[in-house]
């Protein structure tokens, strides 16, 4: 066997500070997305009980859900900054994804509770005080407007997921603030349990779309965007390279790759082969935005150690 790796970091030294910078940066934002939804949620609860409208109380359930959502995404996304250690050698990153199924499971809860809450009010529509439900709509949509333009291109799925919590309670201020202004002119109490009906299903369906991607991710799935038969195409392209193996690409949080591969060498090869040759094999991984990669170098009629006592046979050249 040829005692060699090609190991890769195909972001550098600086994209790492970059990335960093870029952590801190949800941190902070869903830091601040925590406290607006806990203060404002308070409030919801006053303001529902003075307009005596269940959907505004049902939002501020919501929202303490909410709260619980991001303060929980806001605690991992602070230990995935962590430094790899004898524990986590690949680091902390995938932490952020614990807040992520949190916020997840929290929202579905809280839809299902808005669900149950707005399905019966189509059969006994209830008065509220519409002036106040509209005072209480505008002031909702603002606060929460303002959090969700702090998330807005965040990376990683805590913050994706925390921008679906403050997004559906956006839509959820404009139904209550459609609704209020309707009911000032015109008495369809109904209106308001159609509206939380329809907007609940929306958000809801696309928090499960979010939830099937972190599921991929926790089962170390192949990233949709990363082609991994082109990936050993190219490499077998490569002069000096006779086919490759044991190819595996997983990703630690949705946007860090890593690539493990074997690959099986032509005939004899000098030092100076091998160079240019793990030069290649970098770039190539590198246009197809891999973080971390492990390339093995093996004979190429060696018997891979991945099957003791079968000479493992080199993938075909492609013409």
């Amino acid at each position: 066997m040829v005692d060699n790796h090609v190991h890769s970091n195909a972001r550098g030294g600086s994209c790492l500070a970059g990335h960093a910078h870029a952590h801190h940066d949800v941190t902070g934002s869903i830091r601040l997305a925590f406290f607006i939804n806990l203060l404002f949620s308070v409030l919801e609860i006053a303001g529902g009980i003075w307009t005596n409208s269940m959907a505004i109380l049902a939002d501020a359930v919501h929202d303490l859900g909410d709260s619980f959502a991001l303060g929980s995404a806001w605690y991992f996304e602070r230990i995935s900054l962590r430094e790899g250690d004898e524990y986590f050698s690949y680091g902390y990153r995938r932490f952020s994804l614990l807040g992520a199924l949190i916020s997840v499971i929290t929202l579905v809860v809280g839809a299902l509770f808005v669900l149950s809450e707005a399905i019966p009010r189509l059969f006994f529509p209830q008065p509220s005080h519409a002036p106040g439900m509209v005072a209480f709509a505008v002031a909702g949509i603002l606060v929460n407007g303002l959090a969700v333009l702090r998330l807005r291109g965040k990376e990683g799925m805590n913050a994706r997921i925390a921008a679906w919590h403050l997004l559906e309670d956006v839509l959820g201020w404009v139904a209550i603030l459609v609704t209020g202004i309707v009911l000032i002119f015109w008495e369809v109490p109904v209106l308001d349990a159609v509206l939380s009906i329809v907007i609940t299903c929306y958000v809801l369906y696309n928090v499960l779309k979010g939830f099937r991607i972190t599921m991929d991710i926790f089962l170390q799935g192949v990233p949709r965007e990363v082609n991994l038969p082109a990936i050993e195409r190219e490499i077998r392209r490569i002069p000096g390279v006779a086919g490759t193996h044991h190819a595996h690409v997983w990703t630690l949080d949705g946007y860090r790759h890593v690539l493990t591969m074997h690959a099986s060498l032509k005939g004899d090869q000098t030092m100076d082969d091998l160079v240019c040759l793990k030069s290649e094999i970098r770039q190539v991984i590198a246009d197809h935005d891999i973080a971390h990669s492990t390339v093995e170098l093996e004979l190429e009629d060696e018997k891979c150690r991945m099957y003791p006592g079968v000479c493992r046979k080199s993938e075909p050249e492609e013409p």
